[in-house]
């Protein structure tokens, strides 16, 4: 686990050390630092190539490191070495940290900037709380929501709809469920994961940080949230617990789903391309059931760039970030992926083109956006999230622990000074 501590530790200590206006033959180089593998690095890494192939004066030069947890890290220790990247993607939750210590670069002031016309849910403005309040250290990149996937012939056979609400989805799961004497099914399966969690607490009518900055993680609608997780898992028994953590869970709720071993799941829209890909029967996405409201929280990374690194190298990366929001290649990157378009531009484009309807499930994802809620624009978020509530919410689900002293506990601790 990246503590709070460990990532953001001697944050700007470290000055820019020495000159590195690295040039190949005659193209400026700005390193990108990114994340992750299969179907979407090979995307990114097109896109790349594909940049790299059509100008002369600028050269991106891809580094993959790790997943989004392990590349924080690195980057935390690349800052205050004073050797950072020009530009990486980094999860959103860090946002308001980074920016508040100082290391991330404005970008309002370079050519077009101004003019991006983007998704306002999933750029800086609107994903937080106030964003807009703030100069724009951030651009988005590859942004989701979790979603509700379904195998629409066991929804069928069952002669079930898309749940709308927490108690629906109760309903449908238990009606799915199929016990081992008839081969093994769960009716429902997340992983235990704060991100669907906040969607649950947001559903219950809840915040985790209070507009004047109580942490209150969601006060009774939290308790909520977690008491209905823990219901489908030991009082109802339809759902499992996907084994691992972090994406290790993620990925093993994705393969029961697509081996038959789980009739709904949430995930990330991010997934979508590879889960239509490899099932064997109709997916059918649908939004995330309410409770008393709709609600959803926006994922995935905002592209950064770094403040002390050479300006030749900010203005390269520049070139990169701003070709990436035409819709060319807005619209290249979210089809082949299932990642959100992040411009208006784009999606009126796919709208135009038909895409939509003969892709309904990416029209699912972007209509959810109506019902996504803005992160607080708060220094701890991250710490929040994988120190403190992530653990405890993996404890509470697995050994039924009481939901109001968990999440009393971690309201505790979320207080301590860091």
């Amino acid at each position: 686990m990246v503590s709070r501590r460990a990532l953001i530790g001697g944050l700007g200590a470290g000055a820019f050390l020495g000159c590195r206006k690295r040039v190949i033959d005659g193209r400026q180089v700005a390193r990108l630092w990114f994340c992750y593998g299969g179907n979407n690095r090979i995307a990114l890494l097109d896109l790349v190539n594909k940049f790299n192939g059509q100008q002369s004066k600028a050269l991106i030069e891809p580094v993959f490191q790790g997943d989004y947890f392990e590349s924080l890290a690195k980057l935390r220790t690349a800052i205050a070495a004073g050797v950072p990247p020009t530009f990486s993607h980094v999860l959103g939750e860090v946002i308001p940290y980074l920016s508040t210590a100082g290391v991330l670069e404005p970008l309002d002031d370079y050519p077009g900037a101004q003019d991006l016309d983007l998704v306002k849910p999933l750029a800086q403005g609107g994903a937080f709380v106030d964003g807009d309040k703030h100069p724009m250290i951030a651009l988005p990149f590859n942004r989701s929501t979790p979603i509700m996937y379904t195998r629409r012939d066991m929804m069928d056979a069952h002669k079930l709809k898309a749940p709308q609400t927490w108690d629906e989805l109760l309903s449908a799961a238990k009606r799915l469920y199929r016990n081992e004497r008839d081969g093994l099914r769960w009716g429902f399966e997340v992983p235990i994961d704060w991100w669907f969690w906040l969607a649950m607490v947001g559903q219950a009518g809840g915040r985790v940080i209070e507009p004047d900055g109580r942490i209150t993680l969601g006060g009774d609608a939290g308790v909520k949230a977690l008491k209905f997780w823990q219901s489908l898992v030991h009082e109802h028994k339809v759902m499992r617990p996907p084994p691992g953590r972090d994406f290790n869970a993620w990925n093993a709720a994705n393969d029961d789903f697509l081996a038959g071993r789980a009739a709904i799941t949430w995930t990330s829209t991010a997934y979508l391309r590879v889960i239509e890909k490899n099932a064997s029967f109709p997916v059918v996405t649908c939004p995330l059931p309410g409770d008393v409201k709709r609600s959803v929280p926006t994922g995935g990374t905002f592209f950064v760039m770094l403040k002390e690194v050479p300006q030749v190298e900010k203005i390269a990366a520049w070139s990169f970030l701003k070709w990436m929001c035409e819709p060319e290649q807005t619209i290249e990157w979210a089809t082949r992926t299932g990642y959100l378009p992040v411009t208006n531009a784009a999606v009126n484009r796919l709208r135009n083109q038909g895409y939509y309807e003969k892709h309904p499930n990416d029209w699912v994802a972007y209509e959810q956006l109506q019902h996504a809620d803005p992160w607080p624009w708060s220094t701890t978020l991250f710490r929040i999230e994988r120190d403190i509530v992530n653990p405890r919410l993996e404890q509470a689900i697995l050994t039924n622990r009481n939901a109001e002293d968990t999440l009393r506990d971690a309201r505790a601790e979320a207080e301590e000074p860091s």
